[in-house]
């Protein structure tokens, strides 16, 4: 079955019956499009080399800042790291209160109450890790009673991977109800996705995968945990935001997009930012609609604000470690 992306395109209840069986949700899934490998990974580095002016770099950096789920996702976080990451998020600065807010800092379920305590009424939210994250590997119910404690202890958003063994062991209709379940217990919690696109072998699967998760509720689609080798790559990232278009397109539904892990630097952070423009528009160039998944990149786009505020750089020890 090929989905025909159009103007005239169906609503999201229009594709229910794909969802009706694991037969009809394998023959809508393999009935995508296939990616074109080479020219995907074309597109993103000609996006990779457009050049961005002063004026326009300046945006950019406060719009990254404001984008970033601020993170730590350590066997070692204390309550007393978290409550330095939250204040750190909430004024990424402290000599320059123009510096923007992150949107959110990401914590284990154990750790959102402190975070919620921390952030108060700083509209900083907070987005909890869970369904047995990183690897996805436990039963539904233990994911459930996971997803229900990250939100009783003040999640406002929750970041929940997929079992990959089932994704591709082809069981789709049983990786769908997994979110769909997950997305219920949320309640007014956003709901984002992970893929690890780093372990799904080809890009047809993290095409497949993308639909899939939408499909079942998802609030925004994220490619990775941080927590492997190949995490968030400008290809698998434009992936995403063909995938998040197109679904618009077909069904008027608008989900977000989050690349994770391994994105470091100022000129990383404006070079998506600039696939986000030439991709989806202006429409997703907001923190409701776009997330970067990260630690380390906070400190290098402060600095780099710095030195276009003030004509020099301050060097690493300008920022507060993580």
């Amino acid at each position: 079955m090929l989905l025909c992306v159009t103007s005239q395109s169906p609503p999201l209840t229009a594709l229910a019956d794909v969802t009706a069986s694991d037969a009809a949700l394998r023959r809508f899934l393999h009935g995508l499009p296939g990616v074109d490998g080479v020219g995907l990974e074309a597109r993103a580095a000609s996006l990779g080399t457009r050049s961005v002016k002063t004026t326009a770099k300046a945006y950019a950096i406060d719009l990254a800042i404001s984008m970033i789920d601020l993170t730590t996702l350590e066997g070692a976080d204390t309550p007393g790291k978290v409550r330095s990451l939250s204040a750190k998020g909430m004024t990424p600065d402290p000599t320059d209160r123009g510096t923007p807010s992150v949107a959110a800092i990401c914590v284990y379920p154990d750790m959102a109450a402190v975070a919620k305590e921390a952030l108060g009424t700083s509209g900083v939210r907070v987005a909890s890790v869970a369904t047995a994250f990183p690897a996805g590997r436990a039963a539904l119910p233990v994911k459930l009673a996971d997803t229900r404690d990250a939100v009783a202890a003040g999640a406002d958003e929750i970041d929940m991977v997929i079992d990959r063994g089932a994704f591709l062991s082809g069981r789709y209709l049983e990786v769908f109800e997994e979110i769909r379940a997950v997305k219920e217990v949320c309640g007014t919690a956003r709901l984002k996705v992970i893929f690890e696109t780093g372990e799904l072998s080809t890009y047809d699967n993290i095409r497949r995968v993308s639909w899939l998760a939408m499909l079942a509720g998802a609030d925004f689609v994220k490619t990775s945990t941080g927590k492997v080798a190949v995490n968030a790559t400008p290809a698998n990232t434009l992936l995403l935001m063909e995938a998040v278009r197109d679904f618009r397109a077909a069904t008027g539904v608008q989900v977000g997009v989050k690349p994770a892990g391994g994105i470091r630097t100022t000129k990383d952070a404006i070079k998506y930012l600039v696939m986000v423009n030439e991709t989806l528009g202006d429409d997703w160039l907001s923190n409701e609609w776009f997330r970067f998944g990260a630690s380390s990149l906070l400190n290098d786009l402060l600095m780099q604000r710095q030195k276009l505020r003030t004509g020099r750089y301050s060097g690493p020890d300008y920022v507060t470690v993580d």
